[in-house]
């Protein structure tokens, strides 16, 4: 049985390694230019909280938020109410607080097959659509599309990716604004700060198996040596990134699923845009049961 594994992982690596260096070299060649966006027709317009469709902006246009979060959501309705019941408890808290800050939350559904739209829009309804909206893709792009597609909608001084599952404390933020901030002076008003569980990581090798351990330290070693130096975690979906920072990137960007993460630092340090890696807490979360009132109208 242990053979059996050891070549399941030497495997694995190998298929990680010949990926990698595929990013790698898409990277390389291609960072400087603007890969080709397709947007459906529908993808260009957002429901406002009457129902009404209104044309989304567009990250080229000057912001008028200071914060924007963008949630990508695939399938997400049982674990998306969490996530935006603390996102949008801490965000309006804090507006109380400061009358001066403004915010936008932007759910994008990747082409969804349950109700995640649906579950979205009822917090479209309650709070405005000036602070919520709800992005609904034709077909299921990957998240790196679907953070791709709210990032060109958003009108943010500041761009927060947060995944949609809450895993992240959502007033983490404020340790990614600090990390941003102390990176200042910004190289054309370009920075990015990034959310990690490199911190965690003694207590999840504990809780995992030889061969998830095995494949981690292989990944790690693969995305170190082959794309993003300086970075122990690359995949924590939870990064703050300035509007300059974040067009150029996400312009450049072409891998829409697996390891988008990894070239988006990539083209972020061949355009020697600073990055902080922040420590924030992280907890997995498992799939929730469905509140039925969310989907009533």
């Amino acid at each position: 049985m242990a053979p059996l594994l050891l070549q399941l992982a030497v495997l694995c690596v190998a298929l990680a390694a010949a990926a990698l260096i595929l990013i790698s070299m898409v990277a390389f060649i291609t960072a400087t230019n603007v890969p080709l966006l397709h947007q459906h027709e529908e993808e260009k317009f957002f429901l406002n909280a009457k129902g009404q469709k209104e044309t989304l902006p567009s990250i080229w246009d000057l912001p008028t938020k200071q914060l924007s979060v963008v949630v990508p959501s695939y399938n997400e309705e049982k674990r998306l109410p969490v996530m935006m019941d603390e996102a949008l408890g801490y965000l309006e808290k804090r507006q109380k607080q400061d009358p001066s800050f403004t915010y936008e939350v932007i759910v994008v559904d990747d082409g969804s097959k349950d109700q995640t739209s649906k579950v979205a829009f009822k917090y479209c309804q309650k709070y405005g659509s000036d602070k919520v909206r709800v992005i609904t893709l034709v077909k299921n792009r990957g998240k790196g599309g679907a953070i791709r597609m709210g990032v060109f909608s958003s009108r943010g001084k500041k761009i927060l990716m947060a995944d949609a599952d809450g895993a992240t404390k959502f007033p983490d933020v404020e340790k990614l604004e600090k990390g941003l901030n102390d990176l200042q002076p910004w190289p054309d008003q370009m920075a990015i700060a990034c959310g990690s569980r490199a911190h965690l990581e003694k207590e999840s090798i504990a809780q995992r198996s030889y061969f998830r351990t095995l494949l981690m330290y292989g990944f790690h070693f693969l995305v170190w040596f082959l794309c993003v130096k300086g970075i122990r975690d690359t995949q924590c979906g939870f990064k703050l990134l300035t509007r300059e920072a974040a067009s150029r990137t996400f312009s450049s960007l072409h891998i829409e699923r697996w390891a988008f993460d990894v070239e988006l630092l990539y083209i972020a340090q061949f355009f020697k845009i600073p990055i902080a890696e922040i420590a924030v807490n992280w907890t997995e979360i498992e799939v929730l049961q469905m509140n039925p009132e969310l989907l009533t109208c």
